[in-house]
This record gives C-alpha cells, structure tokens and sequence, in this order.
C-alpha cells in the first residue's frame, strides 16, 4: 500500500496536500514549550476512554543473548575457519551439507548454486555431515558483527537470535516508511537525516508541542519530527494506519537516536491535552534499533482511535504536548 507521509512542514515524501504556513505555538500562562506543526495523515484507534486515561508503560529495552565475551584464542580461530562457507564468507551451521567430494557450503547460498564453489562437482543428492556438526556443537562461533565491535561468542542455535538483536549491527534510517533503504554507524545516522531527510522540523528543550495537521487525510500517514535535549536526539513519531481492517488508529512514540542502554536513561510522556479531557502515555523511549513497527504491533505506545483525535483535535489539527525526562540511576 502507498503511503504518503510528512517528515516535517516540508514533506520529502508524497502527501495528498501541501503542508500548512510556519510552526504554530500554543499559548501558555508561563513559558510556553517549542512548537511545531507537521503536515501528512493516516488510521487510528483503541479502546481508551473519550473523558481521560493515563497509561503508563515500562517501554522497551534491548537483549544481548547468551554466549561469551573475550578474546579468541587462535587455536579457535582456526577452528572457527573450517566451517567459513566459501561463497559469502558467514559460518556454515547446522543442519551441515556437504557435496560428494566432501566440501561444505552455508544453506543460504546452496540454495542457489547448481554445483560446488570449490570442486564444480553436484550438490545433489544431499549429503549431511554428521561428524562437523558435532564439532560445530561444540564450538562457539563469533557474532558476524564482530568486525564492528561486538566481542560475543555463541552456540550456533543461539547465533540467529543474538545476531537479530545486536547492539553493532548496521542501524537502518529510523524514518517511518520502506523508501530510504540507507543504513550505517549510530554516529552517521544524524548527518543522514539531515542531509537525506531535510525537511524533518528539529526543536530545542525537554518539553516541546507536537503539532500534526490535516489528521483526517485518508490513507496511512506519518508525521515525524525531532527534539533535542539533554545532549540527545529524539523522534517523535505519530502514525495513522488500519492496524486492523477498517479501524483506523493513531499511534505515538519516541525514539531515541541512540542504544537500547542509553534509552534506559530517559523517560517520556506525551499528553493529549483539550476540551476539559486529557490523555497520557508515560514511557521509555525505544531505540532507534528496535523502529517504529513492534511498538505499534504490541500497542507499546500512546493509541488513540479517530473519535479520540477529534475530541482533542483543532480544525484538523492534532496537538501532542511531549516532555523528555533523565531517569534517576
């Protein structure tokens, strides 16, 4: 499905209007917090009551996975070697397939050679080697993202699990949506934003307005922006989508353009605040490593269906007041 989505005033991306004039601030008795008025549209909804509910929520973290720490030996090292698959250069685990002169070649790539990559010879019929998948139970193998920094050695059946969820692996570019395929460092991953997704609107201080328009465009749409505060920079991101047929929904979050460790360190909350109702969602923010999407499909995140927008919306306009907060160690 399209989906057209608003990075900012300026959308980098399709929308089905043009975006609304400059930022618009809330008025407040005191200081009033920055605001900034984002333009796109999308689905929404939960069952939340229209009067108010406060919700809080443990957030999200992050998991390393078993195995061990350290230094590789070279005698493990050399190992290690006899089980590199010749074609992509990854382990080759078990189930282990050999061909009829006995080469090994990982199941990923077998699945796409018609001959043997070291002797040309068949692959047909399977051949298992039960003797180096004992050896391979008895090895632990480095995580792939160890050129990158991580130090772990695992069991070949915890490998996958550690690998989906390491801290080093490439960090892909947070923006909502399938169409920026960049990935690369957690320390490029800022420069990126700016030079590739310009028009994303960037405020100052812990507590900001977030304001989305045009919250009744049809379709699924993304509204993102982003706060700085307390040496760090954080995504606000609000989705519409049809979490389920025909029920459209509102869901709201916070990234942190950081690691899952760092995002233990703050807490957020954003607050729908009109009409003598208030809604609050109390949080930790999630990494950016672990996106947008698990969030809103375990419901991770402040939800709120279209009938809850409109009461708190503003002639199509959907204020989110968003505060960022340390935690005490």
């Amino acid at each position: 499905m399209s989906r057209p989505s608003s990075t900012g005033p300026s959308a980098n991306k399709p929308c089905s209007k043009q975006p609304p004039p400059p930022p618009q601030h809330a008025p407040s008795p005191a200081a009033p917090p920055a605001a900034a008025t984002i333009s796109a549209a999308g689905p929404g909804s939960s069952a939340v009551p229209a009067a108010a509910a406060v919700i809080s929520g443990p957030g999200s973290g992050g998991g390393g996975g078993g195995g061990a720490a350290g230094p590789v030996s070279p005698q493990h090292h050399e190992l290690t070697s006899l089980f590199e698959c010749p074609v992509c250069f990854d382990y080759v685990l078990p189930p282990i397939l050999q061909c009829q002169a006995g080469h090994l070649v990982c199941n990923q790539c077998r699945q796409k050679l018609s001959c043997c990559p070291t002797c040309r010879g068949a692959l047909t019929p399977s051949i298992r080697n039960l003797a180096m998948e004992k050896v391979a139970s008895a090895v632990l193998f480095p995580c792939k993202y160890a050129t990158t920094g991580c130090s772990l050695t695992l069991h070949h059946t915890e490998k996958p699990e550690h690998e989906d969820i390491c801290e080093y692996r490439p960090y892909s570019c947070p923006c909502p949506g399938a169409s920026c395929k960049w990935q690369g460092s957690l320390e490029a991953v800022m420069s990126h934003l700016m030079h590739a997704h310009k028009s994303i609107t960037t405020l100052q201080g812990e507590d900001i307005v977030f304001l989305a328009t045009d919250i009744n465009l049809p379709g699924a749409v993304d509204w993102v922006m982003m706060q700085s505060c307390f040496g760090h920079h954080f995504m606000l991101v609000l989705e519409k989508q049809e979490k389920y047929e025909g029920h459209q929904q509102f869901f709201a979050i916070v990234l942190l353009i950081g690691t899952r460790k760092q995002a233990e360190n703050f807490a957020y909350r954003l607050e729908l605040n009109g009409n003598r109702r208030r809604l609050t969602w109390e949080a930790t923010p999630r990494s950016i490593h672990d996106g947008v999407a698990a969030a809103i499909m375990n419901s991770d995140c402040l939800v709120f269906d279209t009938a809850i927008a409109h009461l708190f919306a503003d002639n199509g306009n959907l204020g989110i007041n968003v505060t960022i907060s340390t935690c005490c160690p």
